[in-house]
């Protein structure tokens, strides 16, 4: 049986216990020639901390764990460096204090190698000492490695006296970097998010930030081919525990996991986390979200008053998502980098690029972490109760009584007045009731698709089930007729009509009076 390396970040053990390894080596040696300093962001679970030991291994010259890896016919020196590795992620929540302990205990184990001194009082000032001195010791400069930077800050957001006392004491820690430039061999810092007041991006003017190049779209995350051709196998075996063909089952994990994008010319990439899993555990699930959607984005959501019914199709320009940490305007910026949104495509003329979900794995988790916050709806409550008969009126193709289910179960939900304190009132807006729909709709693991692009239009949703595909038109105080007309005139199911099952177009009138669904027209088969 193969081993799959979900939860283990080490790259010495992943080699030397047999796990499954992606090679990108080829990659890791790359980026190290890029510059002296730099900075990679990434969401959480797509490989980061794996990368950094990668890296930590590699400074310290362990050839033989590269045997047979891309690398090795790019590098040919094989030289030990000694390596300063901190790992940040321990400090997530933790209040300043204990911020301050956590960084003093991993440079005290630093210190047993290259020494300490008692004039060094500070995070900072014990760095500083440990770099000089690894230097003077091997006659070498040092390779730091900063897994995790921002960890520490982002439950911080909203409380600007925490916030500030936990970046003194980053900025401390960090600007010593830019001053010990003569010492360093190469420096990587990684995290979600970037923080431009931190003095790693404030002083240190040379630190190149890789996170939208190209070039190293690829270097966390497994890429279509590496599926295709790596993972061939492990498709075969779940293809098999479900009882379909490898081809089927690749679009499955496609559909679920596929669709990140890092750069405007970045292969299509698959969350690594969550696709190990699938294997490991021989089930296709929802993985990346055990641990839930991150306090610090809901909260950031509710304070810029998140749109939230616009995820399918957001147009904008670098500068709109890879924005510094301070200068927000909206949150954004961090759904993009938290890996809510990916880049889905890039106008060169306009140099705008269009943002999207990624996947339905993301569709999932982005309903059943938001759906209690916003609309204070128990997401285990839409499973158990409404969603069993709503899933089952749509696989018998009863669209009449599955409609009459959504229509009582709007009129039990109890949230409007919570969700206009939040976001304001947008109850009069298609998007509200598009957004309310599709967020119900992905509770249930049904694949949604909002806002599609025809050469007429756009539907408004479409809706694959087992052996149907629906497409649904939405009116706002316009009849139901009406929204089923504009399916017909604009041609929106044709697209699927050769897929093989039954289309079945629906046009569907919501009244903000009621704030529910007033009533729908069916139309057949696309013709």
């Amino acid at each position: 049986m193969k081993k799959y390396p979900v939860g283990i970040q080490t790259f010495e053990r992943i080699v030397k216990e047999g796990f499954v390894y992606i090679d990108k080596t080829d990659l890791v040696w790359k980026l190290t020639k890029v510059s002296p300093f730099v900075f990679l962001s990434r969401p959480r679970r797509f490989g980061k901390s794996l990368l950094s030991s990668t890296l930590h291994s590699y400074f310290e010259g362990k050839k033989e764990l590269f045997e047979g890896l891309k690398i090795m016919q790019l590098e040919l020196e094989w030289e030990h460096y000694p390596v300063i590795h901190i790992d940040l992620s321990a400090t997530k929540h933790l209040p300043i204090q204990q911020v301050r302990e956590e960084l003093f205990l991993q440079l005290s184990l630093l210190e047993r190698t290259y020494g300490s001194s008692e004039l060094e009082t500070s995070p900072g000032m014990k760095l500083s000492g440990i770099i000089r001195r690894a230097y003077e010791q091997t006659g070498k400069q040092v390779a730091i490695i900063i897994d995790e930077y921002d960890a520490p800050l982002l439950d911080n957001l909203q409380d600007e006296t925490q916030l500030q006392e936990t970046r003194e004491v980053l900025q401390e820690f960090y600007q010593r970097l830019k001053m010990l430039d003569p010492y360093i061999k190469f420096c990587f810092i990684t995290g979600i998010t970037k923080f431009s007041q931190l003095s790693i991006f404030s002083t240190l003017n040379n630190l190149t930030n890789v996170t939208l190049q190209p070039e190293f779209s690829a270097i966390c995350g497994i890429t279509e081919q590496e599926l295709a051709t790596d993972m061939k196998q492990d498709i075969a075996m779940l293809a098999e525990e479900y009882g379909c063909t490898p081809e089927e089952m690749h679009a499955k994990l496609k559909q679920r996991y596929d669709g990140y994008h890092f750069s405007e010319k970045s292969p299509d990439i698959y969350n690594p986390f969550s696709l190990l899993k699938a294997f490991m555990q021989k089930k296709i699930d929802n993985y990346w979200f055990e641990s839930g959607t991150p306090t610090f984005l809901i909260q950031q959501m509710c304070h810029y008053k998140t749109d939230i019914t616009n995820t399918d199709d957001i147009l904008a320009f670098a500068s709109d998502f890879d924005r510094p940490t301070e200068a927000m305007t909206s949150a954004l910026p961090l759904l993009y980098q938290c890996g809510y949104l990916t880049i889905k495509d890039y106008d060169r003329e306009t140099e705008t690029y269009r943002l999207s979900l990624p996947n339905q794995e993301v569709r999932i988790g982005y309903s059943e972490g938001l759906m209690p916050v916003y609309l204070g709806i128990d997401s285990s409550n839409v499973k158990t109760g409404f969603a069993m008969k709503f899933w089952q009126a749509l696989k018998k193709e009863d669209i009449n009584l599955a409609l009459h289910e959504m229509q009582s179960y709007f009129a039990s939900l109890p949230y409007i007045e919570g969700f206009k304190k939040k976001m304001g009132d947008i109850t009069k807006a298609e998007g509200f009731y598009e957004w309310t729909f599709n967020l119900i709709f992905s509770m249930l693991n049904i694949y949604v698709c909002t806002q599609v692009k025809t050469i007429k239009g756009r539907t408004d949703m479409v809706v694959w089930m087992p052996n149907t595909i629906y497409v649904f038109e939405l009116k706002i105080n316009d009849s139901a007729a009406n929204a089923l007309q504009q399916i017909e005139d604009k041609g929106y199911a044709i697209p699927y009509q050769t897929d093989g099952r039954k289309v079945i177009k629906v046009g569907i009138h919501f009244s903000t009076e009621t704030l529910n669904i007033e009533d729908w027209e069916i139309g057949g088969r696309a013709h």
